[in-house]
């Protein structure tokens, strides 16, 4: 990797990949709760 005197360490603007994890986390979070809702439906239902 070729050294780049410009950069310093914790200078980046990191607010649009937080906000991208941020939602990204949320989004699976819902899916995972209704992933697991729907399990547990199917084995209240089924019969």
């Amino acid at each position: 990797m070729a050294d780049n005197d410009d950069y310093k360490h914790g200078e980046m603007d990191i607010r649009e990949q937080e906000k991208t994890f941020d939602g990204f986390m949320k989004w699976s979070t819902n899916v995972a709760i209704i992933s697991i809702l729907i399990v547990i439906g199917l084995a209240i239902f089924a019969t």
